[in-house]
């Protein structure tokens, strides 16, 4: 992960060291642009994009649209909040130490298939596998901004009253999109029941991105308060707004 080592506790430290990760090009291929979704044709995040430093892929995934195509319906949300989790070395990571299992033994493939699992008996969350095979790195979508088919998540979702209640937690918004352990290692790019679509060519504007500890992880010593949660400044859909700092 190069300089992910380096990662201290407050946003400054991160930021230097994703200016110096591959940036996302600016420009699509023909390629790119051929594998468009057909709803819209809106081409989705190629894999070169989830090939990178998992904290850029964090970043760079805000403001980006996550679909599900679940029981032929298409509902889909914008990434407005992310977490990173770097591996072996991190010890909120699932796979801290080299753990290798059947539950999370997508997190150990290549880069661009999506990571579910279930926790506390009763939710699903849902994670982006960054980086190369047997670096086992993942990114946690943490919350999104509905934007499409909100009647069928209503309906998945009874609990939820108002159109921020459906997606503002990596439970919720996998009750909302559909998302089970079925889907665990489906393909992003290839797929067709969960997949990324590209909205924004480069990440959003540092200023606009919020960073801080991550939500949950008070048993990872002092990686607990590595600021490695990333948000959309201002959005309401995001998850923890106090105690944060950009």
């Amino acid at each position: 992960i190069g300089g992910v080592l380096s990662v201290g506790s407050s946003c400054s430290v991160i930021y230097p060291l994703i200016q110096t990760a591959r940036s996302f090009p600016s420009v699509y291929s023909r390629a790119t642009m051929r594998n468009a979704n057909q709803h819209d044709q809106t081409p989705r995040l190629p894999r070169f994009f989830y090939h990178r430093n998992v904290i850029s892929v964090a970043r760079g995934l805000l403001g980006q649209r996550l679909v599900s195509q679940v029981d032929d319906s298409r509902v889909s949300g914008i990434i407005v909040e992310t977490e990173a989790y770097l591996g072996t070395i991190d010890k909120a990571a699932h796979t801290y130490r080299g753990c290798r299992t059947a539950r999370n033994e997508t997190m150990w493939g290549p880069g661009g298939n999506a990571y579910v699992y279930f926790v506390y008996g009763m939710h699903h969350c849902v994670n982006v596998v960054a980086g190369d095979p047997e670096e086992p790195v993942a990114v946690l979508l943490r919350a999104l901004e509905p934007d499409g088919g909100t009647d069928v998540m209503f309906a998945r979702r009874d609990a939820a009253r108002r159109s921020i209640d459906l997606c503002s937690g990596p439970g919720k918004l996998c009750q909302a999109l559909g998302i089970t352990l079925a889907i665990d290692g489906e393909d992003l790019v290839g797929g067709k029941m969960l997949f990324i679509e590209a909205l924004r060519k480069r990440s959003l504007p540092t200023a606009a991105i919020g960073c801080g500890p991550r939500v949950g992880v008070n048993y990872a010593e002092e990686w607990q308060h590595k600021p490695l949660r990333f948000w959309v400044q201002g959005n309401r859909n995001v998850t923890r707004q106090k105690g944060t700092r950009s």
